[in-house]
């Protein structure tokens, strides 16, 4: 018998159960792998440490921070230890070349590659971003919670919101609306869909204003850096995890739920593989993927037309991954950590196999690899079809030789990088949609779902299931670390009593208040 119950250990999951210990709830997280962390845990094989997922990270050195996972680690009171940089390599149709984030760094950028015009266009936007930006973080997601409650604590923003309430009509419409109206440099506008698609597996027509607001008001300013957690995206799951073990939370790995369980009309509790069942007084969360909850509900106790909508959700295709251990002896000096490979504008930016995603994180954290070696993960971003791997049997001929051919545009783009890249690979491991489906329990291996934000916003965190709750990229606001963390504090912000809430906003700073005390429990 616990309170709350979180079904899955991904960056949702957890930052859902760490800030409800915070908030003195007894949690425990019961998580299928034996590793912690969802699509964002990292594994070492032979020497090599490997991320499994998200390789570029932004506003998680310093605090307060519009990013909300780092609101995350500050409410539960936990550090990660950063490497920052400003710079990564590019190699796009136009050419190869370093691009960087900051106010004027891509001015330059434009002003080499496509002249005046295009950066008099580009410092437009900035103009038309600016008001948006400021709007798209008027309001701290540590602030909100699904409930009548959050009149109180969206309420202490009161001031500001109203200050900025012309424009967020215009952040819950696609980004293609405002960028149509601003950008006719074709450059610009295949950028711009580039850095949408990357944000939430969509091109700018699908991706919500909101996201790239947020974006451009923590990537196009002075000074700004981008991060990477030393020790990988594993320390990023580490530092969670700890957060939810000092506030007396617990995690369970290697504890596949089969069921939640249902009494009436509300979740009661988890059914494990082997039997054994856990209890919860206040919620059970799901942080899987909405495909993945339903499987997990047992007949009857939702509606079917519910069951139906949620389930015809749509989906962003999956990832093809590369991880690499190589020999670094002799590689360039001015080698950058990531880089971004477009093979063709025409073919439109979430084509199959068209964006190719490349990490050497252990030249910023060089513990990530033996001495004169480097880690390269090497993946297609949510561009590569499941379709093309249903029903196929992994220990089968016919899966290796589809592993061979779908990863060569993945090793043809790490030769425009590293020449004589196949020479030096001590490892080589190809992970697969198939991959993806097993070990992260993601249906179909897909990314996440694949909603416009022309059609809609993604779903509430509340089911028709009192007790039942969800958080994670099927859930409001979306795809994407920061969205997720949002989500999994929203859903703890709603089970924690309005005082408690406004007394976390205080003591992590979102808000002035009285002395910072320790947090008080119900444990």
């Amino acid at each position: 018998m616990t309170d709350v119950i979180v079904i899955g250990s991904g960056i949702g999951g957890l930052s859902c159960a760490a800030v409800l210990a915070r908030y003195g709830f007894d949690v425990i997280v019961c998580e299928s792998h034996t590793i912690a962390g969802g699509a964002a845990h990292s594994f070492t094989h032979q020497g090599f440490k490997f991320d499994s997922g998200p390789s570029l990270y932004s506003g998680l050195s310093y605090s307060p921070s519009v990013n909300p996972l780092r609101q995350v680690l500050d409410v539960i009171g936990v550090d990660l230890p950063l490497v920052t940089y400003d710079t990564w390599g590019c190699r796009l149709p136009e050419g190869d070349f370093d691009a960087s984030v900051g106010a004027e760094q891509f001015c330059d950028l434009l002003a080499r590659l496509r002249g005046d015009d295009a950066v008099l266009q580009w410092r437009q936007l900035q103009r038309v971003m600016t008001p948006l930006a400021e709007a798209a973080i008027a309001l701290p997601p540590a602030a909100l919670r699904w409930d009548l409650g959050a009149a109180f604590t969206v309420g202490k923003f009161a001031p500001s919101l109203a200050k900025h309430a012309t424009n967020f009509i215009k952040l819950t419409g696609p980004f293609s609306r405002i960028m149509d109206d601003v950008v006719r440099d074709p450059f610009i506008n295949n950028w711009l869909n580039l850095l949408c698609f990357l944000l939430s597996g969509l091109p700018a027509s699908g991706t919500n204003a909101a996201e790239v607001a947020f974006m451009f008001a923590d990537w196009y300013k002075p000074g700004v850096v981008l991060d990477y957690p030393v020790g990988g995206s594993g320390a990023l799951v580490d530092a969670l995890v700890k957060g939810l073990e000092k506030h007396g939370g617990q995690l369970l790995l290697g504890s596949h739920v089969e069921q939640i369980l249902v009494e009436g009309n509300r979740a009661v509790g988890v059914k494990l593989r082997g039997g054994r069942e856990i209890r919860a007084r206040r919620a059970v969360v799901s942080n899987a993927s909405v495909w993945d909850t339903l499987k997990l509900l047992p007949d009857g106790t939702i509606s079917k037309k519910f069951r139906n909508q949620r389930q015809a959700t749509p989906e962003c295709d999956s990832f093809m991954h590369l991880h690499l251990g190589i020999d670094a002896q002799g590689l360039p000096a001015d080698l950058a950590c990531h880089y971004i490979v477009v093979n063709d504008w025409q073919l439109g930016i979430t084509a199959p196999q068209n964006v190719v995603l490349v990490s050497i994180p252990s030249i910023l954290d060089p513990s990530l690899a033996p001495p004169s070696k480097h880690t390269i993960h090497v993946y297609t971003p949510g561009n590569e079809p499941y379709a093309l791997w249903q029903g196929l049997d992994r220990r089968s001929q016919e899966y290796e030789q589809q592993k061979r051919s779908r990863a060569e545009v993945m090793w043809q783009a790490l030769e425009r990088i590293i020449p004589d890249i196949r020479k030096r690979c001590e490892i080589t491991l190809v992970g697969t949609p198939l991959t993806h489906e097993r070990y992260l329990r993601r249906h179909r291996g897909s990314y996440g779902p694949a909603i416009s934000a022309a059609s809609g916003l993604f779903p509430s965190h509340t089911t028709p299931l009192s007790g039942l709750l969800c958080c994670g990229d099927s859930t409001f606001p979306g795809i994407g670390l920061p969205a997720v963390a949002a989500s999994g504090m929203i859903v703890a912000n709603t089970l924690a009593p309005v005082t408690q809430h406004l007394t976390m906003l205080e003591e992590a700073g979102v808000i002035a208040g009285g002395r910072r005390q320790e947090a008080g429990g119900r444990r």
